[in-house]
C-alpha cells in the first residue's frame, strides 16, 4: 500500500474519505482495496459510502451492490 503520511492525510479534502471521522482514505487503489476489505465490518451507511466512492473511482460493482476490489479499473483516484 502506498504510504500516506500524516501531513498528506491532513491535506486531503474530506470528500476523499469514505468513513466517519476521516477514516478510509480513498486516494489510490491500494487504499480503496483496504477500505473494501474492511467494509464488511462497517455500518450500512459507511458501507454505502465506501461502495459509492469505489464506484466513482471506476471499480466494478456486482449485481448485489458489493464492490469487487480485484477488478479495479482506476490507478489513481
Amino acid at each position: 500500500m502506498a504510504r500516506l503520511t500524516s501531513r498528506q492525510r491532513k491535506a486531503m479534502p474530506s470528500g476523499d474519505f469514505a468513513g466517519p471521522g476521516r477514516s478510509f482514505p480513498m486516494n489510490d487503489t491500494a487504499h480503496i482495496d483496504a477500505a473494501v476489505r474492511e467494509e464488511k465490518f462497517a455500518s450500512p451507511a459507511t458501507r454505502a459510502k465506501i461502495n459509492a466512492r469505489a464506484r466513482a473511482a471506476g471499480v466494478n460493482v456486482g449485481g448485489d451492490g458489493n464492490v469487487f476490489a480485484e477488478h479495479h479499473k482506476a490507478t489513481q483516484v
